[in-house]
């Protein structure tokens, strides 16, 4: 499995010395932790079952999903919606930072 950016190779299945598996692997495990404690937050750890750590042949971490039913992958992409427009309107609303100093009282 390749992206079209090339980064995402075939997991790893047979190791090759000088590959930093484990970093890779470690940082994708961290991740997969983040990700499942959400979906606990918000009752969805059940429809992600086969949430997993993993890393490519070329040591990158991965993250997969796994199998999932449409109704939870079209639950789970109206959520990023969701967040990301909600972090755009809190950016929209901040109250701009002004640089210009006050000349002192004399």
């Amino acid at each position: 499995m390749t992206d079209r950016r090339g980064v995402v190779a075939r997991r790893a299945e047979d190791l090759s010395p000088g590959v930093p598996y484990v970093r890779g692997w470690n940082r994708a495990r961290r991740s997969a932790g983040t990700l499942a404690d959400q979906l606990v937050l918000l009752g969805l750890d059940t429809d992600f079952p086969g949430l997993v750590a993993d890393v490519n042949v070329f040591g990158d971490g991965l993250v997969q999903l796994g199998t999932v039913r449409p109704e939870a992958a079209e639950l789970l992409a109206k959520l990023i919606r969701v967040g990301l427009e909600a972090e755009r309107l809190a950016t929209a609303t901040e109250l701009p930072v002004t640089t210009r100093r006050k000349a002192p009282v004399a």
